[in-house]
């Protein structure tokens, strides 16, 4: 597939570290330019960091040595004038949009302390921010009349659901499900564009997501039912790489036909 996307300009958020890192990463070197952001600051509600704008630098730099031109910006995904302003940035310099990838969430692991509030931003991050990453792009994708591809990054969590009594858990697992629905809503809706939308539901990736003090306190927990974590095919946890790989051939010309799908990247996960 090398040079598949060669002159087409993709939009990621969450692309500081982890599958955000990897997607940009891997389409710079199949000939994509990227835009993208990420928070760069903590959310109180949540019990580990999140990305810094160091390592959103180092992932600009890491594509530039692809070759490619990456274009980034500070903004959270809960705010919609932000997101509009980093993509609106990377046209000003890139001039287009090709590929839409809705990738930032978070989850809380720990005890609840203020569960409304663990509730709320869990969904807002995570299927608010996509909405957010749409609008913000949309125009720009159906404007260019190249058509073009979404991938909303949902999870295994959002094909089969695990039982927590955790706030932050149980709206993860809600805002992953309706990843899947809002992805049919604009598959069908910018189909006449040739504008594809795909969801992918990843198993367990090494990020920054998982492998952090919080969670290695909730997998050491006795009453944390592991089993129910674990995959079907004797892998313990994949590479983001693994899910960029995948990625690359679906936003690809190679996946042109396909749209309204859900990619379970999980190992066997969903059906175990």
């Amino acid at each position: 597939m090398t040079g598949s996307l060669e002159g087409r300009v993709a939009f990621i958020t969450g692309a500081a570290r982890g599958q955000g890192r990897a997607h940009a990463i891997r389409l710079a070197r199949e000939g994509a330019d990227i835009i993208g952001l990420d928070i760069c600051e903590d959310i109180a509600s949540f019990d580990y960091s999140c990305a810094t704008w160091e390592e959103l630098q180092e992932t600009a730099d890491l594509v530039g040595k692809e070759g490619r031109t990456m274009v980034i910006g500070k903004a959270d995904v809960r705010d919609p004038a932000a997101v509009k302003q980093v993509f609106d940035d990377g046209i000003a310099q890139l001039g287009r949009v090709d590929i839409v990838i809705a990738n930032a969430g978070m989850i809380r692991y720990g005890a609840p302390e203020n569960p409304l509030q663990e509730w709320q931003d869990t969904l807002d991050v995570i299927l608010t921010g996509a909405f957010n990453t749409v609008q913000a792009s949309i125009g720009k994708l159906i404007d260019g009349g190249n058509g073009g591809s979404i991938v909303l990054v949902s999870s295994s969590a959002g094909l089969k659901g695990t039982g927590s009594d955790l706030p932050a858990a149980q709206a993860y697992t809600a805002a992953k499900r309706g990843l899947a629905g809002y992805m049919q809503v604009l598959a069908q809706q910018y189909a006449p564009q040739m504008i594809r939308v795909n969801s992918i539901h990843p198993t367990g990736v090494i990020s920054g997501m998982t492998t952090n003090e919080a969670m290695m306190k909730m997998a050491a927990d006795p009453n944390t039912n592991i089993s129910a974590m674990q995959n079907l095919l004797p892998i313990q946890i994949l590479q983001p790489e693994d899910i960029a790989n995948a990625v690359a051939y679906l936003v690809s010309d190679e996946a042109k036909f396909v749209t309204g799908t859900q990619w379970a990247l999980d190992a066997g996960f969903s059906v175990r």
